[in-house]
């Protein structure tokens, strides 16, 4: 990780559950939430959101994600950060579905192995708070 020390990165956990989705339209997303995600390509509208908050009118949803970001703002010339957690998460047999900011990372787990993977993590040495 290009001179960034994992052992002074926090990982900060996303306290509640949340649901990955399709949508058709924006128009249904109630941005004044505290918690969205939104993707648009040309094939496709994704949303990242608070479960209790994904919209009614969704073409697909996988329910049961929880998530941790890395704490604080991310330069765009460091590199490898992201990856390595990553790794570190496929060595361990845990999928992820990854979202980035502008500022920083998200990293979604299946809610079953959300405590496995904070604790991998931990034991390779980065911070996990609440």
């Amino acid at each position: 990780m290009s001179g960034v020390d994992k052992s002074k990165m926090i990982l900060k956990k996303i306290q509640y559950p949340l649901t990955v989705c399709k949508v058709s339209t924006t128009a249904d997303i109630d941005l004044s939430k505290g918690f969205y995600f939104i993707g648009k390509t040309d094939e496709e509208i994704s949303l990242v959101c608070i479960t209790e908050d994904t919209p009614d009118s969704t073409i697909e949803r996988d329910d049961g994600w929880r998530g941790f970001r890395i704490q604080g703002m991310l330069d765009f010339s460091l590199i490898g950060i992201l990856s390595k957690l990553c790794m570190i998460l496929a060595d361990n047999e845990i999928g992820i579905f990854a979202v980035s900011t502008y500022n920083t990372d998200y990293i979604l787990v299946k809610e079953a192995n959300y405590e496995r993977a904070l604790a991998v993590l931990a034991d390779a040495g980065y911070a996990v708070e609440e």
